[in-house]
């Protein structure tokens, strides 16, 4: 495993690159992660494709550029990196924030695009009463009490039965809520309230999608998620039945297996 930094266009982004493989797919983490949470996950992955993970902007050991961070800006610092380690063609996989970060690659980079997979991630933009509880995170952070946070990572983040099972990958994960910089935090936070409505987008883009949604999600709850099925019927689907928002920490073989299945096509 190569780990370094590299410029992606103006921004300096910590990456790992596995190197080798035909096809390429590169793993995007969500909001308060890092690279460090595909740790596990990369092995079961890289027997059949290169596997490229990164430290988006504010997260990490990778920097912040700026108050805000769209998922714009975030999808252009992944293109710029791709590009840099001469990666033509490739797929993403994005949980969660990651999500939001791939679907802005497939609008604005379909052509460099081979698919893309979505792991606890909704194509709707947030509602209003979701965008005054990132408002919320937002002042937490600013009067120093991120730590506040922790705890929403064990209590919604998995399925009840995986709460004792993943006891120390929990603590690893809220360790990584603790070390994400403030201004980080506030950054992504300003970025997600303003990112777009992406349904349209998928309906009619021409890269192959899918959705890897949990039943005992505390972000996505089963109907809403259902409803997000229904109005993708382009899209292929598979549902992990004992995870929540982590589906691949909770269920990784499974979800490995999905996704690689799907990209290999």
């Amino acid at each position: 495993m190569d780990e370094r930094f590299i410029m992606a266009g103006r921004t300096p982004l910590h990456i790992c690159d596995t190197q080798k493989g035909e096809r390429c797919v590169v793993l995007l983490h969500g909001y308060l992660e890092s690279l460090a949470v595909w740790e596990d996950f990369v092995p079961l992955l890289k027997n059949r494709m290169r596997v490229v993970t990164l430290d988006l902007p504010g997260h990490g050991v990778s920097v912040v550029e700026g108050e805000i961070h769209t998922m714009d800006y975030l999808a252009d610092t992944v293109a710029a990196a791709m590009e840099h380690l001469g990666i033509g063609r490739y797929s993403v996989v994005g949980h969660s924030m990651g999500g939001y970060v791939a679907m802005s690659l497939a609008e604005r980079y379909a052509a460099r695009l081979d698919s893309i997979v979505l792991i606890s991630s909704t194509p709707s933009a947030d509602t209003a009463e979701k965008c005054e509880r990132r408002r919320r995170e937002i002042e937490l952070v600013r009067a120093g009490r991120k730590n506040t946070i922790v705890h929403i990572v064990r209590h919604a983040g998995f399925a009840p039965e995986n709460v004792a099972r993943l006891s120390d990958r929990i603590a690893d994960m809220e360790e990584l809520v603790l070390m994400t910089e403030d201004e980080g935090v506030i950054a992504v936070l300003n970025g997600m309230i303003e990112r777009r409505d992406m349904n349209r987008m998928l309906c009619t883009t021409p890269v192959r999608h899918m959705f890897v949604l949990g039943r005992h999600d505390g972000y996505i709850p089963t109907e809403t998620a259902e409803a997000i099925v229904a109005a993708h019927p382009e899209a292929e689907v598979v549902w992990l039945d004992h995870s929540g928002h982590m589906g691949f920490i909770e269920e990784p073989e499974r979800c490995a297996e999905a996704v690689s299945d799907f990209i290999c096509k």
